[in-house]
């Protein structure tokens, strides 16, 4: 049997626009067959807020926003508000190949965990989906990592890794956080909602996520999640990881 190929693509830091806009590409190149099928890890330059698809912009406060320098975003994919901070966000754009939607993230999750342990023991998948049209109309629901849906990687029950998903023509784009320390929990200041509700929504995200540094009693640096990453995938899927680099240059005139 043949070995597939995928990229294997370190973008670095990049504005929030500039990283949505490139998992979007570079699904539409694969959809077009301009491209192998790529794993990409990055980072937040500013930091910055993403938003579901279909979330209302009127949940965050941009005034607060702009005077602290961060970032609004709305994602191509579901799911709720992440702010992307001290993280590493990993995306896979690849051929969906007839694959459900559940199907897909467990593929995915299977990767992020063989790649994970090697860091973080122990880690599991929340095997249960929570009733989202009932979450979204509480209060923490505005967050992302409120709760768990199937196959998003947890550790002793809490959420390391949150993840979303979307089908570009015959592609897969999901994208997700990997939380390296506890910036993410600056979300609630960032929220257009009372003192009182921003209690509860800050100790629901302490209650319902871990980080690594928490889990391993130190920092944990982007460079070695990554290579964690690349072995990951690389065995969970048998397939050869190339590493690409970027080119500026042609990213620049797409933009164009």
């Amino acid at each position: 049997m043949m070995t597939a190929t995928f990229a294997f693509l370190d973008t670095g830091r990049k504005p929030g626009r500039w990283n949505i806009d490139f998992d979007v590409r570079r699904a539409e190149m694969l959809e077009r067959g301009e491209c192998l099928p790529t794993v990409r890890v990055y980072g937040w330059d500013p930091w910055c807020i993403s938003l579901g698809r279909n979330q209302h912009p009127e949940d965050i406060d941009t005034e607060a926003c702009r005077k602290d320098g961060i970032d609004i975003v709305t994602r191509p994919t579901g799911g709720r508000a992440i702010l992307h901070a001290q993280e590493v966000t990993y995306s896979v754009v690849m051929p969906a190949e007839d694959r459900g939607i559940m199907e897909v993230y467990r593929h995915i999750s299977a990767a992020l965990i063989d790649g994970l342990q090697e860091l973080a023991g122990d880690l599991t998948w929340s095997k249960t989906r929570p009733d989202f049209t009932r979450l979204y109309r509480e209060p923490g629901g505005i967050s992302c990592f409120a709760s768990s849906a199937r196959y998003e990687i947890e550790f002793d029950g809490r959420k390391l890794v949150g993840s979303a998903q979307r089908r570009i023509g015959d592609v897969v784009l999901q994208h997700g956080s990997i939380l390296l320390d506890d910036a993410h929990l600056q979300l609630t200041r960032y929220l257009r909602i009372d003192d009182d509700t921003r209690d509860l929504v800050r100790r629901d995200l302490e209650a319902h996520t871990i980080t690594l540094r928490e889990i391993l009693g130190r920092a944990v640096s982007p460079k070695e999640v990554h290579a964690c990453l690349f072995k990951g995938f690389s065995r969970a899927w048998n397939v050869e990881l190339v590493e690409e680099v970027l080119n500026e240059t042609a990213v620049s005139q797409r933009e164009v």
